[in-house]
């Protein structure tokens, strides 16, 4: 390796844990950061360790796992009794959680969103508290699952570079 690809690929794993930090900031696209970053080191350096399969092949898997990552939340409100109005409760919540500035309100802000959102539509504490809670669920579920794929990424990404 020649000292540019060594500081290329420093620069390139710097980006990749910005992109790590999408799993727990949602403005950051996390997942496909991370891809369009292994991208790149394969253009500027003509593919030698980053075939094009790969780049094909994890492309798919990064759109199939940032689709399934926003269906767990969805199935989670959904599979819990939430309405409409309580999955996009969450989604607020979400929102004002980050403009909060901090992880708490990442994690708490949607389960506050869907419960009080659940609660203008009519439905009972009870039923909001649980609606919140699946909402919780498959965010949690949904960003462990992008924490695994990101984490995969950048591992198969550096071996790739540094051993094949």
């Amino acid at each position: 390796m020649s000292f540019g690809e060594v500081m290329l690929f420093i620069a390139a794993l710097l980006v990749m844990g910005i992109g790590l930090l999408g799993v727990i900031i949602p403005i950051i696209p996390g997942l496909p950061l991370i891809w369009l970053t292994v991208l790149g080191y394969a253009l500027l350096t003509d593919f030698q360790s980053i075939s094009r399969e790969f780049l094909l092949s994890s492309a798919v898997l990064v759109v199939v796992i940032t689709i399934l990552q926003h269906l767990f939340s969805v199935y989670g409100a959904q599979r819990y009794g939430a309405s409409r109005w309580g999955t996009f409760g969450a989604f607020v919540g979400m929102v004002v959680g980050l403009f909060l500035g901090s992880i708490v309100g990442l994690i708490i802000g949607p389960l506050i969103g869907a419960v009080a959102f659940e609660l203008l539509v009519g439905k009972s504490f009870g039923d909001s508290l649980k609606a919140g809670f699946g909402t919780f669920v498959g965010f949690l579920v949904g960003t462990i699952m992008h924490l695994i794929a990101c984490v995969i990424l950048i591992g198969l990404f550096a071996y790739l570079v540094l051993f094949v």
